[in-house]
């Protein structure tokens, strides 16, 4: 009797699955099936989905280091500007967009301003009622430099009052040398007029210089050990301590901080930060 039940339930499967109609349902889901499983893994080689690179430090490289450092992590250059600094090396890497240490994905394009042969003239912007970081984006994007940060009593915290170069007022659309560095008299709002120390130690000098104006402060003293020799040593120096130390602890904006740094391998730590 029970070999008799098993013969005939073995015999409903077969003929379910003999069934066009089954088959054709079982078939069409193991089809969706396939081509789902397929267009995932397509998604993911063709987007790297999910993968970033972190863009390396290209400051002080000639354009074909840049170019092969670059190349190596699966990132490509493209030179769009040049500014003039008398201390670099000619044609030599000034800035990129983005900046070092930045996540992108595979095949981005990182644009490179290089040092140029001569000195350019750039016309001053009108920074004045911009936020000191909408200020610190034009004067990088005119070729110019961030110098110090004068904290004066106002409503509004980092917002720019006045712009000035070599001490002194600059108007709007004045002719300068590209590379000029531009100090901004910006308003501290005494219930708002705190920040944080970041930790810059293991950056690269004009990184660790853009963290700490991005943080509201100012540069104490920058101590360059004997191993930095010329200009070129001074952007591919590493900071290896900081004064104060990031410490998590809140700091009047406009603090200075002081940075001692070095290309010596025995003292720090070279990454792409």
């Amino acid at each position: 009797m029970e070999e008799q039940e098993k013969n005939t339930t073995g015999a409903g499967k077969k003929g379910l699955l003999n069934n066009w109609i089954v088959r054709n349902l079982l078939g069409a889901v193991l089809l969706l099936l396939l081509l789902i499983w397929g267009a995932k893994i397509l998604l993911n080689v063709v987007t790297d989905h999910g993968k970033t690179i972190a863009v390396p430090d290209l400051a002080g490289m000639s354009v074909a280091e840049a170019t092969r450092t670059a190349r190596g992590e699966g990132l490509r250059v493209e030179v769009i500007d040049s500014i003039y600094v008398r201390r670099m090396e000619k044609g030599a890497v000034y800035a990129q967009n983005p900046k070092a240490g930045t996540q992108v994905k595979k095949g981005r394009r990182i644009l490179l301003t290089t040092n140029a042969i001569a000195a350019k003239k750039v016309g001053m912007p009108n920074l004045v009622g911009y936020s000191m970081r909408q200020a610190k984006a034009e004067i990088s994007s005119r070729g110019l430099t961030l110098g110090k940060l004068i904290y004066v009593e106002d409503m509004a915290t980092n917002n720019v009052l006045r712009q000035l170069y070599r001490n002194r007022q600059i108007a709007a659309g004045k002719l300068i040398d590209s590379g000029s560095a531009i100090d901004l008299v910006v308003g501290l709002n005494p219930t708002d007029n705190r920040t944080y120390v970041p930790d810059v130690k293991d950056m690269k000098y004009l990184r660790a210089l853009d963290v700490i104006h991005d943080n509201s402060l100012n540069i104490g003293k920058l101590v360059f050990d004997s191993s930095v020799k010329d200009y070129g040593d001074t952007l591919s120096a590493v900071v290896y301590k900081q004064v104060p130390a990031a410490s998590g602890a809140p700091v009047l904006i406009g603090s200075e901080v002081t940075l001692h740094l070095s290309i010596d391998p025995n003292k720090v730590l070279i990454t792409n930060k």
